[in-house]
């Protein structure tokens, strides 16, 4: 386990490093969800792998069983809670479900790619920038972690910090500012024609 105050390694790197099928994967997750490095790509990896290798032996301690009773039966409920509060997995899935997950529902969750995906930023890497200058908030607590994983009751939650100049509808990287002004350009450009 090692000392608390030490950085431990949150992920594996491939065994085989020099796949062309897998090279090609992570650079176009890295290029999807506006990641900086593969190392990232790792962790979600690792998050994911974690999860199914839990669902995998508590399926087998079914098996064996006949039914999930006691401890396990608890365990199993709250990795499927877990799941399902922060929305990678549906209210109605069960452990079966955790083995058909893919990389691509924990990145998702990111709070990079929330900040996206609600036109607070008009790109990924925009969304990267704004998480790590301050410029976010989620219920007006500044986060500062693009790789934060955003819980389905905070999703709706996420906002410009109070103090932040891009909040302000008057700054030009403010997202509705630049939809209305290219809107505005737009309609000057028909008058003209």
């Amino acid at each position: 386990m090692g000392h608390p105050r030490k950085h431990h390694k949150t992920y594996n790197t491939p065994r085989h490093p020099w796949q062309a099928e897998k090279l090609a994967s992570e650079s176009e997750l890295i290029k999807t969800y506006g990641l900086r490095n593969k190392r990232e790509v790792w962790i979600a990896e690792n998050v994911l792998r974690k999860h199914r290798r839990t669902a995998r032996r508590l399926l087998a301690e079914s098996a064996a069983k006949g039914e999930l009773t006691g401890h396990t039966k608890r365990e199993s409920d709250q990795i499927v809670s877990r799941l399902q509060r922060i929305g990678v997995l549906q209210s109605d899935a069960d452990l079966d479900a955790i083995l058909g997950l893919g990389i691509e529902g924990i990145l998702e969750r990111r709070l990079q790619t929330q900040v996206y995906r609600q036109g607070l930023a008009h790109s990924m890497r925009q969304a990267r920038q704004f998480i790590t200058h301050g410029h976010i908030a989620i219920s007006g607590r500044k986060t500062a972690v693009p790789s934060y994983t955003v819980a389905k009751d905070e999703e709706m939650l996420i906002a410009f910090y109070a103090n932040s100049p891009i909040g302000r509808e008057m700054h030009p990287e403010h997202p509705t500012s630049v939809k209305e002004g290219a809107s505005i350009l737009d309609e000057g450009k028909d008058k003209e024609a």
